[in-house]
């Protein structure tokens, strides 16, 4: 089995593997399907993106609104306004706001715009792929971060402080959390694989390896599934709950 965290990165999607084990290797896929092609059924796929839209619900989805009240602030300001699928197809940004206001009413904010083709990628490829949705959840590597350490992080993962405090927390888990930060960041360039990519594929490998050992916790506590009976929730791993 192997327990892989991914996250969107200007590369494409940055993913790092832990083996049942402790084997580790990271590597940039230019898209979806080729990381499926490698890895599939063998494997715990956990995610940075979201999985499961709305169509017709004005609220958003339960796990977004959950995971900011979980955060609290600033945290809270991680978790995006998640577009509804009809908006995710159109091509300009001002086309895809008046489609999600007609549908989930309300516009798409010009930062959330930004990991739409992402969400489409993703979206399209689950509901062409029914054999990967029991293999690939969706995180939010800020709820992972917050339940490996107890707390909200305090500082922004962009900022020195925030990569430092991360590290911290990983470093719990994963003893080689650093070398693998340090080498990932010697091996790729910053215009394919950012910092906190790389933090956030770290902890999402890390709450995978976790999970599939002692157990996830998710939000909602009672699954939503879109339209698409894609479910609509994150997973995580709660040290409070197991002390480890």
């Amino acid at each position: 089995m192997n327990f892989i965290g991914v996250d969107g990165c200007k590369g494409g999607w940055f993913a790092i593997r832990f083996s049942e084990t402790n084997d580790i290797d990271v590597e940039v896929f230019s898209n979806i399907s080729n990381l499926w092609e490698k890895y599939n059924e063998n494997s715990l796929i956990l995610i940075d993106i979201p999985i499961g839209l709305r169509e017709k619900h004005p609220n958003g989805r339960s796990c977004d609104v959950e995971a900011r009240k979980i955060l609290g602030a600033p945290r809270q300001n991680s978790v995006f306004p998640v577009p509804g699928r009809q908006a995710i197809h159109e091509n300009d940004y001002e086309s895809a706001c008046s489609v999600n206001e007609k549908h989930l009413g309300k516009r798409i904010p010009i930062y959330a715009w930004g990991i739409v083709p992402k969400i489409r990628e993703v979206d399209n490829f689950l509901l062409n792929n029914h054999s990967a949705r029991e293999y690939i959840m969706e995180i939010h590597p800020e709820l992972c971060f917050n339940f490996l350490a107890g707390r909200p992080m305090q500082y922004s993962k962009k900022d020195d402080e925030g990569i430092t405090e991360r590290l911290e927390v990983l470093k719990q888990f994963c003893p080689s959390a650093n070398e693998i930060f340090q080498s990932s960041l010697s091996r790729f360039k910053r215009k394919e694989v950012a910092e906190d990519d790389i933090l956030d594929a770290l902890s999402a490998a890390i709450t995978a390896k976790l999970g599939c050992k002692y157990g996830f916790s998710s939000i909602p506590r009672v699954d939503e599934f879109d339209s698409k009976g894609l479910p609509m929730r994150m997973v995580y791993f709660d040290n409070h709950i197991h002390y480890l």
